[in-house]
């Protein structure tokens, strides 16, 4: 069995297509899977904001084609499914009072700005599933068994 938790678009594509390599919750959601496989499920539901967007065209430096194509792969599998796995690694605080180049540098990581307060886990060595897996998510973790087939 893989413990598996909800992403929603574009950060689910974000993180199995490597560029998003922090995650940040409110709640310390990851720590006890520190060292652990995480299955990615795609949310039906968009992320409400567009914070990525600036991260992406900003520091990351990518064109509306790069970000485009980004999210196209992103899609690859739909909603509603187990689409990859992920490496979790150490989950920390980020402190309120955290500025300058290393909240840059973690904001750019997550793709997301207002990291301050929250809970955030490295995430590493993404892979994408060979084909998706239709499983209910939910909003914190759950139970997913993956069949060998379809193990990258």
């Amino acid at each position: 069995l893989t413990v598996g938790l909800s992403f929603r678009q574009p950060y689910a594509g974000l993180v199995l297509d490597g560029v998003k390599t922090v995650e940040s919750r409110w709640r310390p959601v990851l720590a006890p899977l520190e060292n652990q496989t995480l299955a990615v499920h795609v949310a039906w539901r968009d992320w409400e904001g567009e914070e990525w967007r600036a991260v992406l065209g900003g520091p990351l430096g990518m064109n509306r084609v790069q970000m485009e194509a980004l999210l196209e792969s992103g899609e690859r599998w739909g909603r509603g499914v187990v689409a990859g796995l992920v490496d979790v690694g150490q989950t920390w605080l980020c402190p309120a009072s955290l500025q300058g180049e290393e909240l840059s540098r973690l904001e750019q990581a997550a793709v997301l700005i207002g990291l301050q307060e929250k809970h955030l886990t490295h995430l590493s060595n993404p892979r994408w599933l060979k084909e998706p897996l239709s499983v209910r998510g939910g909003g914190d973790l759950f139970s997913v068994e993956i069949p060998v087939h379809l193990l990258p």
